[in-house]
């Protein structure tokens, strides 16, 4: 197994903020960035945390992400927003938007936006999360690079493209759900080709649109465009509902490229170490507009004890709410936080070219 490092949390983010100063971040940029990095891993998506730290540095200095973009607001109604990002920072648009959706939402009931011309913002909770702390429903799906492949096909067209919706909760902790629309996203077979080890038969394809377990030959082949790519959620054909999953992943796209009039499919990430397109869509709930606030998380607590409640499974021991575990996880490591070995020898090979030191307990 590999070997896992503690570092003082508030020592990670210092750390992650400082280096995106030293590549030319302000300091607000740099820490919702490095917040949003972060706070993936302490929820336990390792995936999505500051494993990619190298990504956005090497993003930046090749203008891939351009830290100085102006975000316009194309089209504005009481209740909507169309942002163009301009290729700015993908977890600077998501916060800046969210909050507006926010404030619109406190005012007139709820509020949407779309956004295009993006880059990869984060974990999609995040923003959720943040409706979550005005006691508000919150949604965020965004599309990604093309690595999954359609039911019946061989090629990658459509992202990972996640999902994300949270309700507040009177006394249980808040629904929220946050997931691919892929069986899995890339960052977890990262995981496993940087551990060595074999993924399950029903997480990808090869270069012919095989199932297969070999984690790097995956990455390589998306890495490539030689063909093959992630699944969507069900697997294979129709057999375990992989049409399913192909599906809340094109709706995904329609949310955040056609809505926008942005990038879908293919042409996100589609020009080689250009602003890569990526479009999001994000919106709010006023509780206000339904059944009122006391109402909609009253019922949710009563919901959510009677799912957990129900009798369990020969040989289970508890039955989970979308959101929990991460809940917990953000709990364990709120002092420090787990990094892989080969993480933090990364980080602190990032760290040298700006005399930046991250130390394990």
């Amino acid at each position: 197994m590999t070997d896992t490092i503690r570092v003082k949390t508030h020592e990670l983010k210092e750390f992650v903020k400082n280096v995106f100063m030293k590549v030319g971040m302000s300091k607000e940029q740099a820490e919702i960035t490095a917040d949003v990095l972060v706070i993936a891993d302490l929820r336990g998506i390792e995936s999505h945390g500051v494993a990619r730290l190298q990504r956005y540095v090497d993003d930046i200095k090749i203008n891939a992400i351009k830290i100085n973009a102006e975000f316009k607001t194309v089209v504005e109604t009481p209740v909507s927003l169309l942002i163009d990002a301009n290729g700015g920072i993908g977890q600077m648009v998501g916060y800046e938007t969210m909050k507006r959706c926010i404030e619109k939402a406190r005012k007139n009931y709820m509020c949407f936006a779309t956004i295009r011309n993006s880059n990869h913002y984060g974990i999609a909770g995040y923003y959720t999360l943040m409706a979550l702390k005005e006691k508000m429903i919150g949604f965020s799906f965004t599309n990604s690079a093309p690595l999954v492949v359609p039911t019946f096909g061989k090629d990658a067209v459509l992202g990972t493209n996640p999902i994300s919706m949270g309700v507040p909760t009177k006394q249980e902790r808040p629904f929220l759900l946050d997931m691919a629309t892929s069986t899995v996203p890339r960052g977890k077979v990262e995981v496993y080709a940087r551990k060595g080890d074999s993924m399950p038969k029903t997480w990808a394809t090869d270069e012919k649109g095989c199932a297969t377990t070999d984690a790097k030959r995956v990455l390589d082949n998306l890495a490539n465009r030689k063909g093959g790519g992630l699944l969507p959620i069900g697997g294979e054909g129709m057999i375990n509902a992989g049409h399913k999953g192909y599906g809340l992943a094109t709706l995904v796209d329609i949310l955040c490229g056609v809505f926008s009039d942005g990038a879908v499919g293919t042409d996100v990430y589609g020009k080689k170490n250009q602003p890569p397109e990526v479009a999001h869509f994000m919106g709010v709930i006023n509780p206000a507009a339904f059944a009122g606030q006391d109402a909609i998380e009253n019922k949710m607590d009563y919901f959510i004890r009677l799912l957990k409640h129900s009798q369990l499974a020969e040989g289970q021991d508890r039955i989970y709410i979308a959101g929990e575990v991460e809940y917990e996880a953000t709990e364990a490591n709120s002092v420090t936080v787990p990094l892989m070995k080969k993480v933090l020898d990364n980080l602190n090979a990032i760290g040298q070219n700006y005399d930046l030191v991250l130390k394990g307990e």
